[in-house]
Parts: C-alpha cells; structure tokens; sequence
C-alpha cells in the first residue's frame, strides 16, 4: 500500500510541474466544434454511452487527450483522424476551452454496485493494493486540470469501463508514469464496474 501510494505521489508532484495549460478561446472552439457535435454533441454531452462527455472536462485534459491523438501516442481509428484533421495547436486549445465551459450532464449509477464503488473509490482496496481514486481524481469526481487528471463525475459508465480495460491490457498507455496502467492491473472486472457506477453517479 505504501509503495502505491509513492508511485501516486510522485506522479501527482510530476504532473504538478508541468506549467503549460490550454488557454484557448471558447467563441472560436464553439466555431470549430462542429465535426466534434456529431458524436459528442452539440454541448458535448454525448448520448451514446460508448462515446466520453467532453462537457466540463478539463480544459488541460482534453487538449493534452487531442495533442496525444495528433501526435500517437494515444489511438482509437476515428479520433485519430479526427484530431489529425485539426489545423494548429492554438485550434486544440480552443475546442478544450469550448467543451470545458460547458456544464455536465448528471450520470447515474447502478443502487446495487455504488456503495463497493464508493469505499474502493474512497479508500481503495488494501487486499488487491488498489490505491483510492479520489487521491487524483477528487473526493467528488471532478478531477485535477493542473495535473490533467480527469473529471469522472457523470461519465458514461460504458466509457469508463473501456477505458479502465483499456489500461489494464495497455491497449491505452498515454497515461503519465504509467499511473493508470499500474492501476488497472490490479483491478477485477468486478473492482471496475463497481467504480464505474459510483462515479457516473457524483455530482459537484
């Protein structure tokens, strides 16, 4: 647990450092958004579960998540087209400005799961050494957008299901230090879809 909890700390001091934030305008990313609407919506509130909420996202967060797409070092087959179709880094900051002012729809989590979900969220699980989520992601969900930790609060719980699968086989790997990858290796299917319940669920 407590080797766990240096690796989670000496990410958190790391991505602290990193003093480059997306300042974009959110008037010129709404102009550009509309490539973005068709699957994200319009507001960035995206009705198929599959695909993430960019609404009240972190503004550093979703711009790193493009710049990562552009670049490969992270992949999905449509998102890297997309973003290899954005003209400029100064157009990734806007779209990030955009879907980050937007405001969240609520998400709701399954009665039955949420309370495993909350003490591993809140606590983690010392028996399999799974770290608390809320050490970066926040007590509430809403992430840390100085260290470009997500907001988890009303995702889409199938989203967030991919995504945790996803680091644990490391068919994901853009995350810094390999913190989330460590993460999810330690986690059961079971450990995951109780999470993924409970924070669909948070509201600020």
């Amino acid at each position: 647990m407590k080797k766990a909890l240096v690796v989670v700390f000496a990410g958190l001091a790391m991505m602290a450092s990193v003093s480059s934030f997306a300042k974009g305008d959110p008037a010129k990313g709404k102009s550009l958004s509309a490539t973005c609407s068709a699957c994200h919506g319009a507001d960035g509130n995206s009705s198929n579960p599959e695909w993430p909420k960019l609404a009240g996202q972190g503004e550093g967060y979703l711009a790193k998540q493009l710049n990562d797409y552009r670049s490969g070092a992270r992949v999905n087959a449509v998102m890297s087209a997309q973003a290899g179709l954005i003209a400029s880094d100064e157009d990734v900051e806007h779209l990030a400005a955009y879907f980050a002012s937007q405001k969240t729809t609520a998400g709701a989590g399954d009665k039955d799961k949420v309370e495993e979900g909350r003490l591993i969220y809140k606590g983690g699980k010392v028996s399999a050494k799974i770290t608390a989520c809320a050490a970066c992601h926040g007590p509430t969900g809403v992430g840390n957008d100085a260290a470009k930790f997500p907001r988890l609060a009303g995702q889409h719980t199938t989203y967030l299901l991919a995504q945790l699968k996803a680091f644990r086989s490391g068919e994901r790997a853009n995350d810094a230090g390999k913190m989330m990858r460590n993460i999810a290796s330690k986690m059961s299917d079971t450990d995951m879809d109780a999470i993924v319940e409970y924070v669909s669920g948070l509201k600020d």
